[in-house]
């Protein structure tokens, strides 16, 4: 079988395995968990590059220092370079040590990550990204005026602060993470969708904050290091359309024009399956040969040998 270099996205599940545990060791524990179907494709002889959500996680921090100080206190992008260190620790941690009881000889490196966003993307002239607490209306008026955040009312439980959702434009430390892979290394990356930066001119970078989705920016980066597959994984087996209806169909194969289609046709929910779908596309577009996968983390393994899954191509 052919060895592929891989990008693999994951999901939220692959970290939190019960959402009302969001204790590290529980996390820690599940990343142990999630490191034994990912040395499966090391051990087959495949690049592994990594990417990861960080949604709980960067939740939580900001959350903290919320709590600590009665209002938000530290900046986004640093919370979001808090949430990679720690999950990449983690994942570093449990997947080496899965790849000694195995005796496969590999470092693993967790790289804190910079993704460019263009300032003047339409996403930050429409924030929907919620983060943190939740506030009274005063409060949300004082932080709005204060602070110059935008704030909105959530569904009757109080106001919380809304950010930004950019695409990607390139990933600052793309030439390191290729070196690493390229020397036999396994790298974890854009953790979280990447701390989101701004070219200011002159190479200067600055911070914004904002929330890059993950699968884009695993997208990104498997588009700059020539990865052969994109996989992305998710909490279910395969895509499906009509989903949750009678007419359910799980779909083993799309074509870019098939899965366009479905998009169309609104089979996709916003905020699940959809960027998964458009990440996956945008991939397979970007040259000939290249190929994404959409499954369940235990399903990688089969996945990529063509035995479950949804597998999309040009």
């Amino acid at each position: 079988m052919k060895k592929d270099r891989v990008v693999i996205a994951l999901g939220g599940n692959a970290l939190q395995a019960d959402p009302k545990d969001t204790t590290a060791e529980a996390q820690l524990i599940t990343a142990k968990e999630t490191a034994k179907p990912l040395v499966d494709l090391i051990e087959d002889g495949h690049e592994l590059i990594i990417a990861h959500g960080n949604g709980p996680q960067v939740g939580q921090i900001v959350a903290t220092y919320e709590a600590a100080a009665g209002v938000p206190t530290m900046p986004f992008p640093e919370c979001g370079a808090m949430s990679q260190g720690y999950i990449g620790y983690h994942l570093q941690q449990a997947i080496r040590e899965e790849m000694l009881h195995r005796g496969l000889e590999k470092n693993v490196a967790a790289i804190v990550t910079q993704v460019v966003v263009d300032k003047e993307d339409p996403g930050f002239k429409n924030p929907t990204k919620p983060v943190g607490s939740f506030f009274s209306e005063e409060e949300a008026e004082f932080l709005q005026n204060e602070k110059g955040y935008v704030m909105k009312e959530d569904a009757g439980r109080g106001w919380r602060r809304v950010v930004a959702s950019p695409e990607p434009v390139d990933v600052v430390e793309a030439p390191i993470v290729k070196t690493l892979v390229d020397a036999g290394h396994v790298v974890i990356t854009v953790g979280g969708g990447g701390v989101p930066v701004i070219n200011k001119g002159n190479g200067v970078l600055e911070g914004v904050p904002a929330v890059i989705d993950k699968d884009f920016a695993s997208e990104k980066i498997a588009e700059i290091l020539d990865a052969d597959y994109l996989i992305i994984l998710t909490a279910v087996e395969k895509v499906s359309i009509n989903f949750n209806k009678p007419n359910q169909k799980d779909l083993d194969l799309m074509t870019i024009a098939d899965a366009q289609q479905y998009v169309e046709e609104g089979h996709f929910a916003p905020g699940s399956m959809l960027p998964k779908v458009k990440a996956a596309m945008k991939f397979v577009a970007s040259k000939p040969g290249r190929k994404a996968l959409i499954t369940s983390l235990g399903k990688a393994k089969e996945g990529i040998q063509g035995k479950t899954g949804t597998v999309i191509i040009g």
